[in-house]
This record gives structure tokens, sequence and C-alpha cells, in this order.
């Protein structure tokens, strides 16, 4: 008989991403098994189709509580050999410990740990790399896991993109959820400036919301073909056109882990925040790009609205 699993991350888009390898382990695994995902509502799009999802449920966070017990009044039905928590917040913690399942783990860090069966210490800040971090909480199950995040695009979706790949060139992603997580505008038009001209083309990448900053950017720069490409691909379609560019610059965001899910090749800008919290690049060719010795560097792990000194020096002093 297979074994009920149930994976939750509802946190952004990233971490979801980033959860990918826990997804993989365990099916890959010896035992025979059936993989369940919870996360939120706006994030189901990225593991669309998944192969080694049997169910994808989601958390509306517009009506959250309402939402989280209905999800555990269905989890309490599915009785679940084992529930992972990988998300540190109350939400996910109550649907965890209140699943009904045999096993419940998590971290340490999420206010409902004392209803877990075994948890686990989450430190931020010592290099350690969050997919490292997720990893430890299947130890039981995978002893050599593989590291590197996964999304499985199908054929569908890679055919999807071809259209853009009848030439060589390079995918910018300018936009972040945080302003001082953002490269500039004039770091990315001088990114562009500077691209050798064996490069035909450069894709702008992003949703609908980042169409107009994109655009500002295309405008900025006359003697290159730039097409602004935000909103009209998804992620995974993001992630397949990534792929195979000669190269991404991508901000410490969501494309960055899109990247990393594809193994494509790739320059992040970490502006206030630090590669250092465990969330950087895995790509077998990567580089951060972050100004150094700046005291006030990382001013927090998410980043902010704008700099809270005012002067956004770990932004505007990036060197190429």
């Amino acid at each position: 008989m297979k074994k009920k699993f149930l994976i939750i991350q509802t946190a952004f888009i990233g971490d979801v991403i980033l959860a990918t390898p826990v997804i993989n382990n365990l099916y890959q695994s010896n035992i025979p098994i059936e993989i369940d995902v919870l996360v939120k509502k706006e994030n189901a799009s990225v593991l669309k189709n998944h192969s080694q999802i049997n169910q994808l449920f989601t958390l509306d966070k517009s009506s959250k509580f309402s939402s989280a017990l209905s999800l555990i009044r269905h989890f309490r039905k599915k009785k679940y050999d084992v529930v992972i928590n990988l998300q540190r917040f109350t939400t996910s913690g109550l649907i965890t410990a209140f699943s009904g399942g045999s096993i419940r783990i998590g971290f340490d860090k999420n206010p409902l740990s004392f209803f877990y069966s075994k948890k686990y210490s989450h430190t931020i800040g010592d290099g350690t790399h969050e997919v490292d971090r997720n990893l430890k909480l299947i130890e039981d199950w995978v002893s050599i896991p593989d590291r590197m995040p996964n999304l499985l695009l199908s054929n569908k979706e890679i055919q999807e993109i071809k259209k853009f790949q009848n030439k060589s060139y390079v995918c910018l992603a300018p936009a972040s959820v945080w302003a001082t997580k953002e490269a500039p505008e004039s770091i990315w038009v001088k990114t562009i400036s500077q691209t050798s001209q064996k490069i035909q083309c450069f894709y702008l990448i992003g949703g609908p919301g980042d169409f107009d900053k994109c655009e500002k950017i295309k405008e900025a720069v006359k003697d290159r073909e730039i097409i602004n490409l935000c909103g009209k691909l998804n992620l995974r379609t993001s992630a397949a056109l990534m792929k195979d560019a000669s190269m991404n610059y991508v901000n410490d965001s969501a494309p960055l882990h899109l990247a990393s899910s594809v193994n494509a090749p790739v320059r992040a800008f970490f502006c206030s925040t630090s590669p250092a919290f465990g969330f950087g690049p895995l790509s077998s060719d990567s580089k951060i790009i972050e100004v150094q010795n700046l005291q006030c560097k990382p001013c927090g792990l998410h980043g902010h609205k704008s700099c809270p000194k005012g002067h956004f020096r770990c932004g505007k002093e990036l060197i190429l």
C-alpha cells in the first residue's frame, strides 16, 4: 500500500520552487508513495500538471481562516501517513497540527510546532541553502538527495516557446515584489548595452504588472532588439525560455529560482538582501552580483518598499 504524504509550502513562488527537491526525492525513493501538495492559490500555476504530484490543493488567503478549516476537514478524511510543513508561519502550522497526519514534521520556528511529531531548526544567515534546510525534513526517507529544483516541464510547454528561440537571446527579469530587491533601471539598461553584439535579442520577462517597468527599459535602449514579454508567458513557459538563453539576469526573486529549476545560466543581482540567507542560485553556471562592504546591507530578509537609509547604494553601485 502506498504511503500518503502531504507537503505544505504556502509562502512565495520562489519558496514553492525550492520545495520541489522534497517532492522529487520522495517520489524517487524506494518507498511506494503518493504525494499531495498544498500551496497558496495564486502560486498553484507553477506546479500545474507536475507529474510527481497526485493532487494539488490551494489555500485561499483572501478567506484564510475558512479556507484553512475546509482544508483541515478534507485532510483528516485523507488520513495522511506523513505531513511535512515547509512553511514557518501560523496558518500552515494550524493545518499541520490538525491535519490528522500520523507523523507531522516541520520547523521549530512555526508557532504551532509543539504539535509536531518531529521538528527541525531553521537558521537563516549561516549560508545554508533553503533547499538543504527543506531536505533535512525528509532525512528519514532519503539519504543522499538531489538538491536541484525541477518543475518537470512538459513537451507542450517547451514547444510553446520555440517561436522565440530562432535567434540567440538573453532573458532579463527586472521586477520583484520588493523595491529594494530590484536592481535600478540604469543597471538593466547597462546590462543590455554591454552585452556582446552576438546576442540578437533580449526578452524582458515578468507578470502583467511588470509590463510598464520593462517598457521603460526597452525605450531607453534604441540600438538593440528588445521584446517585452511581461504577461505573455506563465511561470513555467518563462522557465522553458530561460533554459536555452545564452544568459539570464535576475534579482533575488522568483525568476532566480526558475533559472535553478532548469539549470539555466544566471547572473543574480542581490541588492538589499544577502545570498547568505540561503536563497541563492543553484545553476551550474551562476554568479552573484552584489555591492560589498556596505554596513547597512543586508537590511532585511525580504526587502522594503524603499531604502531605509534613502540612498539605495546596494542597487545603484552594482558593477557588472
